[in-house]
This record gives C-alpha cells, structure tokens and sequence, in this order.
C-alpha cells in the first residue's frame, strides 16, 4: 500500500469520509514487506463520526506495526446514528464488505466500538456471519462450542470484539443512564420521550420498538433470529470484551455496559497494575452453561433486562472495569475512555494501551 498521507508516524488515508490507518515503518526499508492482512473496524458511538477513534487507531497502528490496518467507520455519522440501530447495521455491514473488497489481502477482523457503535457493531456481525460448512464439523451438525466456531465474519477470521462503554442492556434500567440520578420517575420519563429526541434509535435503546407481537430489538439480539446470526457471531471471535466505567460516566451505565446484573457487580479499589492506573478490576467470565433465566433476587433487574444479561452470557466474556474517579478529567469518563480527543480526553490512553497489550493480531 502506498503512503499517501503520514501523520504521527503513521499513514492516513481517508475513503469516502472514513480513515483507512496503518504503520509507515515499512516504507522506511528498502526492503518490500508484506501488507498488514488483520482488518480492525472502528465504531463510533451516537452523535459521533470518524475522526473519534482517530488516536486509538494511531496507537493501534504504531504498536502493532504491519500487522493491522485500522477503519474508521464513517457510515453512521451525526445524525444517522439517530437512525436505529438495525439501519446502522446494515450499512456498517455494507461499509464493511467495501472495504474488504478493496483489501484482497485481509484474511483477519476485529472490531473495536464505543457506546452505540456497540450495538450497531454487534447488529452489523450478525448480518456478515458465515456458518461453517457441515464438512468443517466432526459430526457434520455445525453445533457451535464457545471458542472459536468455525464460522467466519464474511469470510474472515474473527478475531477481537471489543466494546467500549456500550449500553448492552439497552438504556431503561435503574441507573443505565446514571444523568438521571437513578430516579425512578426521571428514567420513566426517559423512556417514553427519548424517541422525540434520538428517534428511532431512542426506541431501540429504552426497549420501546416491541411490535406486532416481536419482542424489542436488543432482545433479539442475544440469539440467532433467522438470517441474522447475532450470537453465532459473537461466539466466532476468539476474544470478546467489554470495557465499562465504574463511575463518572453520565450516558451510560457500569452494570449495561458491562453485561452485568446488580449483585455482580465487583468491589474495587486500587488500579490492577502501575502501567494502567485507571483499570481497577478484571475479569473473565465464562460462558453459562444454560440458555435458560436464573432465578434471582435483584429489584433492579427485570424479566426483558433478565433475558438479555442471561442470552449475552451465552459467550464468555473479560470484562475491564475502568475508573477516572482521581481524574481531572472524570465527568467526561464518557469520552475520557475512548480518547475522543487527544487533548481533552489524554487521560484515558492508558486505556488504549492496554487494549493494544490484550489485542489478538
């Protein structure tokens, strides 16, 4: 690939709006080097565009060398991502086969996505899965283990999806937007006028699309549901995590972006190790063995939010709890957790790091 453009020690590329990002190291030797083949898809959360993931995906480009070329999406931008997420969805997908078909040479993906990018993300792998072919099973009955499946992402070798403070549970529960104080009469205000101000998408976060008899969207997405394969894909990645803020995040919620029902929520306290003050707990959760709802005691979860953290659950997870609780910058823990931006956000590189130390290239 040629180097058209090179910022920070990186080349930069912009197609169709969106940034294509990869390391300049090889063009430094006289030697020619292979095209990195791992494909990394940035995903940018509600309101946002292209240029928010631009210093991660510096980073990502500059540590892990020629092994990944790094997307910004640009399909949902602004307002289109008032849109919904099934509509972001499909044209994340469309984005995404574009850009593979421009790089014949990737053979592996991941996906890396900031609060509603990570449901759009989640909505966009179920429309790319590929089942394996029966030749590819022992037995020759495609049933799916929860390590790698088998299964491909259009093709490809599923590799790293990782969310970023996404609102998995959707927006309606106790505390999943904390800028209501956790109020029950502002969260059922919440819920029936957020369609007035993020459309359709609003629906979709504070579960209010159920129609016809079909349950809301985000509960169809913790399982298969006919040519849209929501689980499958997420069990065909090698890895799946879920970073969340403990706190100081006023959009969205520790306990949905981190998959979690209230009584498992962790206890913390110091950061886990000196190289990434702002990570305060770790954890990696196994898949249940059981599709079916446990019975529990929690007056913060109800039967629809039940179904989701229990069908999510299906495919293990690490989840990463991240604190700006000592941070200058904590009331935009939001957007201190992706660097949205290099200056404001500077804090939350540790973060960034050690997405890139956990990656799987």
């Amino acid at each position: 690939m040629d180097c058209e453009s090179k910022e920070n020690g990186v080349c930069v590329e912009e197609v169709n709006g969106g940034l294509d990002i990869w390391s300049s190291s090889k063009n430094s030797s006289s030697s020619p080097s292979s095209p990195p083949n791992h494909i990394v898809v940035m995903v940018n959360g509600i309101m946002g565009s292209s240029k928010d993931w631009k210093f991660g995906a510096e980073q990502f480009a500059k540590s892990l060398h020629d092994s990944v070329i790094v997307h910004c999406s640009e399909r949902n931008a602004s307002r289109l991502t008032l849109d919904g997420i099934d509509v972001m969805g499909e044209r994340l997908a469309e984005e995404v086969l574009e850009v593979i078909q421009r790089k014949p040479e990737i053979q592996r993906i991941s996906f890396v996505a900031h609060s509603l990018g990570g449901l759009v993300a989640r909505y966009a792998i179920g429309r790319l899965y590929r089942p394996p072919s029966r030749e590819n099973t022992e037995d020759g009955s495609n049933k799916l283990s929860d390590g790698y499946s088998g299964g491909t992402i259009c093709g490809l070798e599923a590799m790293n999806f990782v969310t970023v403070a996404s609102p998995h549970l959707g927006s309606r529960g106790n505390y999943h937007v904390p800028f209501l104080f956790g109020l029950t009469a502002l969260e059922k205000a919440a819920s029936c006028v957020a369609h007035w101000i993020f459309r359709k998408s609003g629906r979709h976060l504070f579960l209010t699309d159920a129609e016809e008899g079909k349950p809301p969207l985000l509960r169809c997405m913790v399982e298969d549901n006919g040519d849209l394969y929501f689980i499958s894909a997420l069990r065909a990645f090698k890895r799946r995590v879920a970073y969340s803020n403990v706190g100081y995040d006023h959009i969205v919620g520790w306990r949905t972006s981190s998959i979690r029902r209230t009584s498992e929520l962790p206890k913390w306290e110091d950061a886990v190790s000196e190289k990434y003050p702002h990570i305060v707990y770790e954890e990696r959760c196994k898949a249940s063995d059981s599709g079916k709802c446990v019975t529990i005691e929690d007056k913060d979860s109800d039967v629809l939010e039940e179904a989701i953290v229990t069908g999510l659950s299906r495919v293990s997870w690490e989840k990463v709890d991240v604190s700006f609780h000592t941070s200058r910058q904590r009331f935009a823990a939001h957007n201190v957790i992706q660097v949205k931006d290099n200056y404001m956000h500077s804090e939350g590189a540790d973060v960034i790091q050690h997405m890139i130390d956990h990656f799987l290239a």
